[in-house]
């Protein structure tokens, strides 16, 4: 259950073929297995044993690839971070693992240096296109680590919005279900397919590497997401698939370039990872065609509990929802006894399957209470209609409660975003000392627009109850936002402190 070996087979079958191209620099499948089988030689020579950590602090490159493959030859547990984090952010998740070792790329080498001196279990630290990197290439091979299904792949550490990240232990059984419903829900892969990376590869983007590299297919590694090199990509590939996060998605279909990209070039966008507006949803389905893939995930359960096929994006009301249940997946939404609420009615989305995580690294509480009763509970609040069909409506940390009354900012930002003017919206609540909170709309108008608030209220009362239109608009230039894109309502709340 190795995903290590069942790659390797593949460069059994197809040596010759493209597995990793970045930049003009292109590696065949054998070639690519054997680079990794190196690596991990070397990291068995510098002492580390089956289960240790490897940190994989990376701007976007083909050696990230070949590093994953490496450790799990090794025996080895990644523990893949955002390039955008600050050397702090890095530092706590370095020594909340206990990683032994780590990888980094020269952009990030002045700033992570200095762990190793700073984290007593960082014995060492290699920066790629190096010298020192070159000599791990030098080592013998080593042979794929007999592991089981159970033993840890992948330590994904959650974004962070709210307290310290924490890191979701996902096995090698976890990744392979991950792999097995992609092909059941989303699309069949084989070495004809393209798999290009223009998103972070530590977070959606190189989860979704696995499926691709399991059937064969070619991974193109792009720096970031730069709509000018996803243009002439779409030149030179085909069957291509390629992971945007909703703002992504809107930047990509509100550029000048999005009407002369070549569409057919592309087999499937699959996007999540936060809200995507109706109306910038049908701008997407207009440019692109029925080549769109929702997930809805999280780090806990790695791209897979809900769906919206691409045939599902047809029906417009369903454009609301983020679809239903994957393959294998059980999905319900509970009250705060766990009992399943009816359909229509708003509850906590919690999930099971082989995907769900075993647990957060070092935090027995974290684990307990996320994993009550079996179900992986995703501090998501939907409803779910007498078809399956599952609405996400907001965090549950997110939700205004207002004279009594449970308001979901999504709903009013659904609203707002239907006016022409308006760009990007996030609404919140501040405290108010008769009704416990009051409804605030941060709004991005786009450029040399001019948004009149009264325009939006009369929006917001045509369109929703009264109490749930917003008691002041402030706008802003830009919304607060992590590294992954996902809009920190936490800031925005502490603004309105000041």
């Amino acid at each position: 259950m190795n995903l290590a070996a069942m790659i390797r087979d593949v460069a059994r079958r197809q040596p010759d073929a493209p597995a990793v191209t970045d930049g003009a620099v292109t590696h065949s499948y054998a070639a690519f297995v054997d680079r990794a089988a190196r690596i991990g030689g070397a990291l068995r020579e510098r002492g580390l044993a089956p289960g240790d950590r490897v940190v994989l602090a990376m701007e976007n490159c083909g050696e990230f690839l070949e590093l994953l493959v490496a450790c799990w030859t090794a025996g080895l547990c990644v523990v893949p971070v955002n390039a955008k984090l600050h050397p702090r952010e890095v530092e706590h998740i370095v020594r909340d693992s206990g990683a032994r070792a780590a990888f980094t790329t020269p952009g990030l080498a002045d700033g992570l240096t200095p762990l190793v001196s700073q984290v007593e279990t960082l014995e060492t630290l290699v920066c790629t296109r190096t010298p020192d990197y070159a000599r791990l290439l030098g080592c013998d091979p080593c042979a794929v680590h007999p592991g089981g299904a159970e033993e840890r792949a992948w330590i994904f550490y959650t974004s962070g919005t709210t307290g310290r990240p924490k890191g979701a232990i996902l096995s090698h059984r976890n990744l392979l279900f991950m792999s097995y419903s992609y092909y059941a829900d989303i699309d069949a892969l084989d070495a004809r397919d393209v798999k290009l990376h223009t998103a972070p590869l530590s977070h959606a983007s190189g989860l979704f590497a696995l499926p691709h590299l399991l059937r064969g297919g070619h991974q193109v590694v792009l720096p970031g997401f730069d709509i000018e090199a996803i243009a002439d990509a779409l030149l030179r590939y085909s069957n291509v698939t390629m992971w945007a996060a909703p703002t992504m998605l809107t930047r990509l279909v509100h550029s000048p370039l999005a009407s002369s990209l070549r569409t057919e070039s592309i087999k499937t966008i699959y996007y999540g990872g936060g809200p995507m507006y109706v109306a910038d949803l049908r701008r997407a389905l207009a440019i692109f065609g029925p080549r769109l893939y929702q997930i809805y995930g999280q780090g806990e359960s790695p791209m897979t509990i809900a769906g919206l096929a691409k045939t599902m994006h047809d029906a417009p009301d369903d454009l609301r929802t983020c679809g239903v249940a994957r393959t294998g997946v059980l999905v319900r939404v509970v009250n705060d006894r766990d009992e399943d609420v009816p359909p229509g009615e708003i509850g906590e989305v919690v999930t099971r399957s082989d995907c769900m995580m075993q647990g957060y690294w070092n935090n027995p509480t974290a684990s307990a209470e996320a994993l009550r009763g079996g179900w992986l509970h995703t501090g998501d609040l939907g409803s779910m209609d007498e078809r399956g069909f599952l609405t996400l409506r907001d965090r549950s940390k997110d939700m205004i409660i207002s004279g009594g009354s449970n308001i979901y900012p999504r709903e009013i930002e659904e609203v707002l975003l239907r006016h022409p003017g308006v760009l990007e919206v996030s609404v919140v609540g501040r405290p108010h000392p008769d009704w416990g909170e009051e409804v605030v709309a941060f709004v991005v108008a786009k450029p040399s627009e001019s948004v009149d608030p009264a325009a939006l209220d009369a929006l917001c009362l045509d369109n929703i109850a009264r109490f749930k239109r917003p008691k002041s608009y402030e706008f802003v230039e830009a919304l607060p936002k992590n590294n992954y894109g996902k809009v920190l309502k936490t800031e925005l709340r502490d603004r309105m402190k000041t």
